[in-house]
């Protein structure tokens, strides 16, 4: 069975008409003699539209229960089962009630569809997935209803609903749309003249995008290579070189006066990978475009005009932008250029020869594939010496002939190409040519060549020697440049999988960087916009990570240092090497470290911001939890203590001792709770700000102990220390602080059991916290626990276990513990009792003189195991939720 059609009516906003030019179009399917059902569809209020429904056959709609309430959704089990030839269903991106076949209508349509029946629908623009954020941008409004671009895009046919903003306006203000209550805020909010404008924008653009995708596989599928300038767009050839940027921005430029179009820039690799380009101006020119909001593509071949050219067809283009060629005058003239041919084989495409600095100024020869000094010296020598050493062994045997002697001296000038390359090659071939003439060509013991046949074989012999030399030196050469571009590609993914296996990347990038370049030194420089450096007359760098040699301690070059060995990242950002003069072979290769260190500061500057959002975002959910606390749960104390001092002024009541005992009572336990939950509310405030500043000094775990516990019921808690615990570096407030909310928290989630404030056994702890000794203390209730799975959650503000009321608190006291024990070094933890319960796990530094100290040598605590009687003054805040 043939799968249906399905057509979308797109439009740019409500009520510009979707579900009236669908309702026209089942009409006028109808009256062709087609089977036309609606599905379902909805007038939104609006005569006109309920009008078109009139004639047309309708399917009963599914009603759905949810909450309570009523909803009609699309039954498509209904339409299922009359199987119209076309069904009407409108708003394709509604999300349907759950209890609904499908979570999504399109879902619904696309069953529809499998079943063979046509669809007509309707979407706006602000429901397509790609579109949500840029919508929401647009209008402040956060669309919930999407389908994906994929579902839409694979529809028959799109019509697009259009109208202009100011009629949509109109329109509205007539009624026509909105019922009259809605009509004033709807032209003050989503209806702006400015939202309508950029909505109808983004429709039209994206449905430009589907039409264009549709051009391009109708080209392809009738295989059409000529250029159709539907739609301006320009291609610009790069050859990895400077003047890249120079194509890039005369592009933009002619781009942006037609108002409109794509920019592709295209750098065309050699197939062999050999070609001479710079990675920096390559990344450079590739921020670039991005920049300008073009694209950036790479494409190998072994001729880049034809490349450049398949590529330009392959995307429609118009116009393509290359540079005029760098090379001299003379030479451009015999050999033209990648340019010239360009504009011979463009055909419909118009072509823009764009002059820059470096045109017609030779280019800059490239030395990675130079043999060596030493090499080219040998060379030279075997240039003089071997030719003669052939015609001695020629000499050895006179019955020669001159093919005999020409072969010979041909192979010696193969020899003298294979070491020294060209140039001494060609001195080889010359004077071989000479020595043949002077003892193989009659009459010997001449230069003179009596008979013209042997002038033309020692002319073919010279232009074979000249012909071979170059093959076999360029042969060479390119040997030598394989075998570097395969050293520094096996360089470049040891410098990845080095850099990304160690903590700081850009540390160890530029610790690869000594070694790989044998250097002492490598630094990484920034430049200060500092106004007052710049005032002073100082240098303008600033170090931001070095690397030495010895050790990769970080100890860097000097400013002053950068003259030689330097790579310039960015406009700001320079790498500098320090201990002998880069070979310009290796010139490359630090190159594309400069990219890869370019790339690492850029992961880390968006890591910086990512952490900045995310804690202004915290901060923000913060203060807004405050308020919520501030708003609710300080009300009930302060309306305790107004009540009861209302009642003590009334006048004309007289209390009892005891009812005015009661009422004091109350204003002292409400000020009690006020007091906590301030304290904690500032305290969470402090923490969140990072502006926790604590005095560490020793502190012994008897001192703070009893003082924090004030306020605990008696007889609720047990402290069991053992003799002699060591000091620990805390804040004796702090600590305080942090005690008394994890006890309290204890005594109110796990009430009537058995709490005990336990130290870690026996003199100095075996604990160990980031490599230091630790000390450590447990406060173990046996209440109901925390699941596993709530653990982490527990320690953020503003949590309760499970249904405590808000009055108890408002659930800061774990958060606060938990940020003061970290500013104070240590860590809070949480485990499970054994039998039941929750055990919170404190450890602190211990202090430097505990770790000397001996274990018998300090005077014992006097009591060890106590029943601690407090009384009801929370001398300190405490916990307020468990989270």
């Amino acid at each position: 069975m043939a799968r249906g059609t399905l057509r979308i009516f797109l439009g740019a906003a409500p009520g510009v008409g979707k579900t009236y030019a669908m309702l026209e179009e089942a009409h006028r399917l109808k009256s062709r003699g087609e089977d036309v059902a609606v599905a379902f569809a909805m007038d939104h209020g609006r005569m006109e539209t309920r009008a078109l429904l009139e004639g047309l056959e309708v399917v009963p709609p599914k009603v759905v229960e949810y909450r309570g309430t009523s909803f009609e959704e699309l039954d498509v089990d209904a339409v299922l089962a009359r199987k119209p030839q076309t069904a009407v269903v409108d708003e394709y991106a509604h999300s349907n009630v759950p209890g609904s076949r499908n979570p999504k209508r399109w879902q619904d349509v696309e069953q529809l569809l499998d079943a063979g029946i046509d669809v007509l629908s309707t979407v706006n623009v602000q429901h397509l997935a790609s579109l949500g954020d840029v919508v929401t941008a647009i209008t402040e409004v956060k669309q919930a209803e999407t389908v994906p671009d994929d579902v839409v895009r694979k529809a028959s046919q799109i019509h697009l609903v259009d109208i202009s903003p100011e009629l949509l306006r109109q329109r509205l203000g007539d009624g026509r749309i909105y019922a009259a209550d809605k009509i004033d805020a709807a032209l003050s909010n989503y209806f702006r003249l400015g939202n309508l404008t950029a909505l109808r924008e983004l429709a039209l653009l994206w449905l430009a995008d589907r039409v264009d995708e549709g051009l391009a596989r109708y080209r392809a599928e009738n295989s059409i290579d000529a250029s159709w300038p539907a739609r301006e767009r320009i291609v610009v050839g790069l050859t990895g070189g400077p003047e890249g940027e120079v194509l890039i921005r005369r592009a933009a430029r002619i781009l942006k006066r037609v108002n409109g179009g794509d920019l592709l820039a295209v750098h065309v690799r050699a197939s062999d990978g050999l070609a001479s380009e710079s990675p920096k101006d390559l990344q450079t020119q590739r921020m670039l475009v991005k920049d300008l909001g073009g694209s950036y593509h790479t494409v190998t071949g072994e001729e880049p005009a034809k490349a450049l050219l398949d590529f330009a067809r392959s995307v429609n283009a118009t116009q393509i932008v290359v540079g005029v060629s760098r090379r001299k005058s003379l030479a451009g003239r015999l050999f033209g250029g990648v340019g010239n041919r360009v504009v011979r084989e463009s055909g419909d495409i118009d072509v823009h020869m764009v002059s820059h600095p470096l045109g017609g100024q030779g280019r800059e020869r490239s030395r990675e594939g130079d043999l060596g000094r030493l090499r080219v010296g040998i060379g030279f020598a075997l240039a003089v010496l071997l030719p003669v050493l052939v015609q001695l062994l020629l000499a050895v045997s006179p019955a020669h002939n001159i093919a005999t002697a020409a072969l010979i001296q041909l192979t010696g000038s193969v020899v003298v190409a294979l070491v020294g390359g060209l140039w001494p090659a060609l001195l080889g071939a010359l004077w071989s040519s000479l020595l043949l003439n002077y003892f193989s060509v009659p009459p010997l013991g001449t230069l003179t060549i009596s008979d013209p046949q042997n002038l033309l074989a020692l002319l073919v012999f010279a232009g074979v020697s000249t012909a071979v030399a170059l093959v076999v030196d360029r042969s060479a050469r390119r040997s030598k440049e394989a075998s570097r571009a395969r050293a520094e590609a096996e360089t470049l993914g040891e410098l990845t999988r080095g850099a990304s296996a160690v903590e700081d990347p850009v540390q160890g990038l530029l610790e690869q960087a000594v070694a790989v370049f044998q250097m002492r030194k490598a630094a990484l420089y920034v430049s200060s916009t500092d106004p007052e450096t710049a005032a002073s007359g100082n240098s303008r760098w600033h170090l931001i990570a070095g690397a030495d040699a010895a050790d990769g301690s970080g100890s860097a070059p000097s400013p002053a240092d950068m003259v030689d060995n330097v790579e310039e990242i960015d406009a700001g950002t320079r790498l500098v090497l320090s201990g002998r003069p880069l070979p310009a072979s290796d010139r490359r290769l630090l190159g594309a470290f400069g990219v890869h260190l370019a790339a690492l500061l850029e992961r880390r500057q968006l890591a910086a911001s990512r952490r900045e959002v995310v804690r202004l975002a915290e901060s923000n959910s913060m203060r807004t939890s405050i308020l919520r606390a501030v708003s609710h749960d300080l009300r009930t104390p302060l309306a305790g203590i107004k009540l009861a001092v209302g009642g003590l002024r009334q006048p004309g009541v007289s209390y009892t001792e005891d009812e005015e005992k009661d009422l004091l009572a109350t204003i002292e336990e409400c000020s009690d709770r006020l007091d906590v939950l301030v304290g904690n509310l500032l305290d969470m405030s402090r923490i969140s700000s990072d502006s926790v500043a604590p005095l560490l000094k020793p502190v012994r775990w008897s001192e703070v102990i009893p003082a924090s516990l004030h306020g605990i019921p008696a007889g609720a808690v047990r402290v069991d220390l053992p003799a002699n615990m060591p000091e620990v570096e805390a804040d004796a407030g702090m600590l305080e602080r942090v005690i008394a909310n994890i006890v309290e928290n204890a005594v109110k989630y796990a009430p009537n059991t058995d709490i005990v404030v336990v130290g870690a056994a026996g003199g100095l702890s075996t604990v160990v916290l980031d490599g230091r000794p630790a000390g450590e203390l447990r406060v173990i209730d046996h209440g109901q626990g925390v699941p596993t799975a709530n653990v982490l959650q527990m320690f953020q503000p503003f949590q309760r276990l499970d249904d405590v009321p808000a009055a108890t608190g408002v659930g800061l006291g774990l958060a606060v513990a938990k940020g003061f024990i970290e500013a104070m070094g240590g860590t809070l933890t949480a485990e499970e009792t054994p039998g039941g319960g929750l055990t919170m796990v404190l450890r602190l530094p211990l202090s430097t003189g505990a770790l000397f100290a001996h274990p018998t040598g300090e005077a014992p605590m006097e009591a060890q195991s106590l029943l601690l009687h407090g009384g009801h003054t929370p001398a300190l805040p405490v916990k307020e939720g468990l989270q």
